[in-house]
């Protein structure tokens, strides 16, 4: 059952000087905060796998984040931000991105008054030799494909990127984009002409450095407009000191929305309706899951959010064996509706291994809506790896769940230590 909870329970004072604007040199060398049953330890991130019992699993989300702010100028001057969300039509986001003339997106529109409908227009100048390699191959939307024939074309090529309103959406505007040259996919235009969307609580305008730190190191699947800031903090020298404690590193994909920016704005959690986000799971993380022994450690709140959420799609699958991949998707409240009988997590997720394999399914993809908070039983995962987030925030209710309310004396202590907030500030490892 769900407790009337106070979003005003989960305020702190978080002062300016404490957020960090932009990460540190040394990504792997931020300040670490253990808890652990009420105890609080101070360690830096390269201590991580030690810390990790041997033989753990650490799950990562491989999302990408996309350029996905875009900024036109009217006739009159007057400047335009689209900031796209997610697909529309194509509603898939690898057959969005390799889309050759038009696409349509769920955006937010800034300065949306200045807008009256007219067609907006952008020159976007495309550097082919920066793209095409000696066999003619580039990766569009985290695929690779061969062109062929296009050694030849033209550098510096001028692209002409229209972008029309074609109405209102819930929580933001449907765009469509189109372009006057098919030899460019919608990855490469925004490649080309947008700029990656940095919080907003950082208080500046994105720059070049953002381009490369505000990615993980193992991002590979493009489709994000925000990063899973828990594994900004990972380097190929942790990744090797992991791999040599015998962890096992998996990865799934869950790209991030707006709405993990978003407070909760109501006066109760209740109130609150959590954003809908997309996420896909392979075979061979599932197989792996099911045969695992050891803790389970999710990089992330988005890995968490996509981790328990397979528990109830395999409870749903149990439940009602005929259902089709497409009903699999998880609502905010779903894991609060009274369970007749608590299915074990192995065989959850064993249900939805057997659907799998029924309908010939390599990747899983679905969507969750769900909002963990106290009082949520973990299913899933045994630890966390996460950043220190905002106020008022789903992400906050979230560490509450495993934390309770000690998350107020370990925010109080990380504050008084001199540790780094937000997206580009220090880490924290949680057992639950």
């Amino acid at each position: 059952m769900i407790s009337s909870s106070s979003i005003s329970d989960f305020n702190y004072l978080l002062p300016g000087s404490s957020v960090a604007k932009y990460p540190l040199r040394q990504r792997d060398e931020s300040k670490l905060l253990v808890w652990e049953k009420g105890q609080i330890t101070d360690q830096v991130f390269t201590d991580l796998p030690s810390l990790l019992p041997e033989g753990s699993m650490l799950v990562f989300n491989n999302t990408r984040v996309i350029r996905a702010r875009l900024h036109f100028v009217k006739s009159t001057g007057a400047a335009i931000e689209i900031f796209c969300l997610e697909p529309t039509t194509p509603r898939d986001y690898a057959h969005s991105f390799a889309q050759t003339s038009s696409c349509c997106w769920k955006c937010i529109v800034g300065n949306r008054k200045k807008w009256k409908g007219e067609v907006l227009r952008m020159t976007v100048k495309r550097d082919r030799e920066k793209e095409i390699g000696e066999k003619g191959r580039r990766r569009d939307g985290g695929t690779e494909r061969r062109r062929d024939g296009e050694q030849g074309a033209d550098c510096g090529e001028v692209v002409v990127l229209s972008a029309e309103l074609v109405g209102e959406l819930e929580g933001g505007y449907e765009i469509s984009f189109s372009w006057n040259n098919s030899r460019y996919t919608f990855a490469e235009i925004l490649e080309a002409a947008g700029n990656i969307p940095i919080p907003p609580y950082l208080h500046r305008e994105s720059e070049e450095i953002d381009l490369t730190v505000y990615q993980t190191v193992y991002a590979k699947i493009k489709g994000s407009v925000a990063a899973p800031t828990a594994g900004l903090h990972f380097t190929q020298r942790v990744l090797k000191a992991l791999a040599e404690r015998n962890i096992s590193c998996q990865e799934l994909t869950l790209h991030v929305g707006a709405g993990t920016f978003q407070p909760v704005k109501s006066d109760t959690i209740e109130e609150h309706r959590m954003h809908t986000e997309h996420f896909s799971v392979t075979k061979e993380l599932i197989t792996r899951m099911i045969t695992h022994s050891g803790s389970l450690v999710a990089v992330g709140t988005t890995s968490v959010r996509t981790l328990e959420s397979l528990y109830w799609i395999g409870c749903k699958i149990l439940q009602n064996p005929a259902i089709e991949p497409s009903q699999l998707n998880v609502t905010q409240w779903e894991p609060y509706r009274e369970v007749v009988a608590e299915i074990e997590p192995k065989v959850a997720l064993q249900a939805i291994m057997d659907l799998m394999v029924a309908k010939d399914l390599t990747t899983l993809e679905t969507s969750t809506q769900i909002m963990i908070l106290q009082g949520y039983q973990f299913r899933i995962i045994s630890g966390l790896v996460t950043n220190f987030h905002q106020p008022q925030s789903t992400l906050l209710l979230l560490i509450s769940a495993i934390l309770g309310d000690e998350w107020k004396r370990v925010y109080a202590h990380a504050l008084a230590s001199g540790y780094r907030f937000l997206s580009y500030g220090d880490a924290n490892l949680y057992w639950v």
